[in-house]
């Protein structure tokens, strides 16, 4: 035998091997999910969403049993660690859970693979690196934030934002949201507002509709005039993508209303309809 012929045999081989672990993996991974999701969800959970989360409530049932199903693989599969002394209670990983994994309904996110941690800190923090990854509400070198979004693995948190956010779902403010969804636009590549569509024919509609509504919005504010979104989606595309997904969840009929085509495209990608909650 060659050793060219013994060369491309033995990498032959390897390949089929890593294939087979890779499937393995799959496979395991896959069984382990499916036994997470037939899980009973505790009854002190749900009383925790609907006090702490009260989007929770209007949820559809169908899609509050769904919640529930990846709530469970994602308080499994995610580390949360408390920051500048902050001990990490169940109540807060349950509530962090639902809005990141109300995200997911669609079941295309996979569960935020590329997340492994939540950092969790009591208030809002100082943060001398914000300029190198998505965060909510910044300033400067040095900034104080609410959120940030880091696409080597984490998401950090501001407890005291977190429950303000979650507590009321119609002043289309949410940290968690804003975060996860600027995770959902990391997983293709770095953020731009174009997070990984179920078609790639859809990047076409999805750019046009999302530019227009950007640069509408853009307008309105130099002109002063009253918007449905925050100030802060008017920074960069990638920021527009968060809040208007925060508008999305939050403002859903006022969305609709002044944006139409916006509330269409998110609606499709989402799979939600939160204007007939």
């Amino acid at each position: 035998m060659s050793p060219a012929l013994l060369s491309t045999l033995v990498l032959i081989g390897l390949v089929a091997i890593f294939v087979a672990l890779f499937r393995a993996r799959t496979i395991s991974r896959t069984k382990r999910r499916s036994e997470l999701m037939a899980r009973p969800f505790p009854d002190a959970w749900k009383d925790a969403l609907v006090i702490h989360f009260p989007l929770y409530a209007a949820l559809p049932r169908e899609k509050r049993d769904l919640l529930h199903q990846h709530m469970q693989v994602f308080l499994t599969e995610k580390s949360f660690e408390g920051c500048a002394g902050l001990e990490v209670t169940e109540q807060m990983r349950v509530v962090i859970a639902a809005q990141a994994c109300l995200l997911l309904l669609n079941g295309k996110g996979d569960f935020y693979p590329g997340l492994r941690s939540i950092l969790i800190y009591p208030e809002a923090y100082r943060s001398r690196r914000a300029a190198l990854f998505s965060s909510h509400h910044h300033e400067g070198e040095e900034s104080i934030n609410a959120g940030e979004s880091w696409s080597s693995g984490s998401v950090i948190l501001s407890w005291h934002d977190v429950r303000h956010g979650a507590r009321d779902k119609r002043d289309g403010y949410n940290v968690v949201i804003h975060e996860f969804a600027h995770q959902l636009d990391q997983a293709s590549g770095d953020a731009d507002g174009a997070p990984p569509l179920h078609h790639r024919s859809g990047y076409r509609t999805w750019s046009r509709v999302l530019g227009e509504a950007y640069q509408e919005f853009q307008g309105n504010l130099d002109r002063g005039r009253r918007t449905v979104f925050d100030e802060y989606g008017a920074t960069a595309p990638e920021e527009f993508f968060a809040v208007a997904t925060e508008t999305f969840f939050e403002k859903p009929r006022q969305l609709r209303e002044a944006y139409p085509d916006l509330y269409d495209e998110f609606k499709a990608y989402y799979e939600l309809d939160p204007a007939a909650w």
